[in-house]
């Protein structure tokens, strides 16, 4: 994606070639380690003419990194989940500031070096306004841009409930492109109503139409979940490195943002009764609150100011 992005906006790209430590082969490891000093010293030639380095975390944070303290540049470090990943863990007591989006992430860098400046997040997330709740409750399901097996198996097996009960629903339901024609073709015989489609183009045009949003817990999806108020059903990806996205969806859950369920017992029974219950007005309302209190506006340019404030010092 980088690839694409950065040279249209201006920016030279430079490459990296580095894998990863943390929860991969022991050959992977011993290639990653072989590479680790090369690409370090590779990376100091365009880190030697820097004022300060930004890091959002990753494997491929590694090297830039390593070679920035090793020249002891400053290090701003950005870190949206509610537990560091592997690199930022590991560099923690060096970085200049760590820019969270959690208050129990303070914990991992050194006293004072932290600030809450949430996680960027398209501006229209911030303008979506409070929806009230209709007659019909309006739920948008998403696994993210490939989709859900888990999410989409969940919500096929909760359409009879629905229908059974009479309840008034309409499901917007984002697959991803594998299982999108097998889930339309079925969703048109299932008596609900709503749409099945592949992809969501205008995700804030979606979040502003729902009353409830039942998806994933990465980074990115919680901070659009705050910026735009909106309640949630979270199902952490189980395989996420150190398991990220379940402490993200417990610390919106201790917010009173969310309701978690895990991925292992998210069924269509489970999520036919979290929806019955947090489609509640009342809930609604109070998560809906909650969610907003955790929305952290302007986080890229706080980011930039504090990048500038480093490298000046």
């Amino acid at each position: 994606m980088e690839a694409k992005l950065v040279p249209a906006e201006g920016f030279e790209l430079q490459r990296i070639d580095i894998g990863g430590l943390n929860r991969v082969t022991m050959k992977q490891k011993v290639v990653t380690m072989v590479k680790l000093p090369i690409a370090t010293l590779a990376c100091g030639k365009f880190v030697r003419a820097s004022s300060a380095v930004f890091s959002m975390g990753g494997y491929v944070a590694g090297p830039p990194v390593m070679a920035a303290l090793l020249r002891r540049k400053p290090v701003v470090v950005m870190e949206p989940n509610a537990i560091p990943g592997f690199t930022n863990r590991v560099i923690s007591r060096f970085v200049t500031r760590a820019l969270i989006s959690f208050a129990a992430t303070e914990s991992y860098f050194p006293k004072g070096k932290t600030e809450t400046t949430g996680l960027p997040v398209r501006e229209e997330f911030f303008h979506i306004p409070e929806k009230p709740r209709g007659e019909t409750l309006q739920v948008l399901i998403t696994g993210g841009s490939q989709g859900s097996r888990t999410l989409n198996e969940a919500a096929r097996a909760s359409w009879p409930l629905f229908r059974n009960a009479g309840f008034p629903v309409r499901l917007v339901h984002q697959t991803g492109a594998r299982q999108y024609e097998e889930l339309r073709a079925a969703f048109e015989q299932s008596g609900v109503e709503g749409e099945i489609v592949p992809f969501i183009t205008n995700m804030p045009e979606a979040f502003a139409a729902a009353d409830l949003i039942v998806c994933r817990s990465g980074a990115g999806a919680v901070s659009e979940l705050a910026a735009a108020g909106k309640p949630s059903i979270l199902v952490p990806f189980p395989f996420a490195a150190d398991d990220h996205q379940t402490r993200n969806a417990e610390a919106m859950e201790r917010a009173g943002a969310s309701r978690l369920i895990r991925d292992a017992d998210f069924t269509g029974d489970r999520l036919f009764a979290a929806i019955g219950e947090a489609g509640g007005p009342q809930w609604l309302q109070r998560m809906s609150r909650a969610a907003r209190q955790l929305a952290k506006p302007g986080a890229a340019r706080r980011a930039a100011e504090i990048l500038e404030e480093v490298a000046q010092s």
